[in-house]
């Protein structure tokens, strides 16, 4: 489990508890990642390795109050799509608090719901 911290249009993801397991290891007193918000562009926000990058390693563009965003990688490449749920039959919407995520095989799901999470906190 990762655990979030929050700077002014910054927030910040610390490697946290999973069980007995990391009870016996020290944790980290740096975060391993950091969204950071963006006013300028289309992009919704920037997600660095830890703090101090200068590149992010991931954008996340779209609008999330829509719930229509994606997560792009350096390559542009689509890793995670938050898309608004519709009914199968008679294209019923659900409203914007019913969401799929949907995430492509390699990329971390729990790290893309956290994602979904943080951008929960910079758009609520």
């Amino acid at each position: 489990m990762q655990k979030l911290g929050v700077r002014i249009d910054s927030w910040l993801v610390y490697e946290g508890e999973v069980g007995n397991h990391c009870a016996r290891t020290k944790l980290s007193k740096n975060p391993i990642w950091c969204v950071r918000k963006n006013t300028n562009h289309n992009a919704l926000a920037y997600v660095f390795r830890g703090s101090s990058d200068k590149r992010p390693s991931f954008v996340i563009e779209g609008s999330y109050t829509h719930r229509s965003c994606k997560v792009l990688d350096g390559s542009r490449k689509v890793l995670a799509e938050i898309k608004r749920k519709e009914a199968i039959v008679g294209g019923v919407s659900y409203g914007v608090e019913v969401f799929v995520l949907n995430v492509e095989p390699g990329f971390d799901p729990g790290f893309a719901m956290g994602l979904v999470l943080i951008l929960d906190q910079i758009f609520s």
